[in-house]
């Protein structure tokens, strides 16, 4: 029984940290600004960011969809620049629709 009380807390504690699967593109605009779009790639809604430059832009992902291209406002960005967040809406229930 002991064994199956680790087992089953283990788990837990696995699915508690486990992050959302996203994929991140990164590409340069046709005027050569850098510009980043997320894909969620799970079957939750998502509570993401982009941020770059100290400007953060939070937005929803629904399951399976892709973002907008989210540009940088300055042709010197580059990849490197942007830092992408995201997790699942339902541990967010402040961002929640009502």
């Amino acid at each position: 029984m002991k064994r199956f009380s680790c087992y089953l807390l283990l788990l837990i504690a696995f699915t508690t940290f486990a992050a959302p699967k996203i994929t991140v593109k990164h590409q340069r605009s046709a005027d050569n600004y850098a510009r980043v779009q997320v894909s969620n790639e799970t079957n939750a809604k998502l509570l993401c960011h982009v941020a770059i430059d100290g400007h953060k832009i939070k937005f929803k992902l629904q399951p399976f969809q892709t973002s907008q291209w989210f540009k940088a406002t300055d042709s010197r960005f580059n990849h490197e620049h942007f830092s992408v967040w995201c997790d699942y809406l339902d541990l967010h229930p402040e961002h929640q629709d009502n």
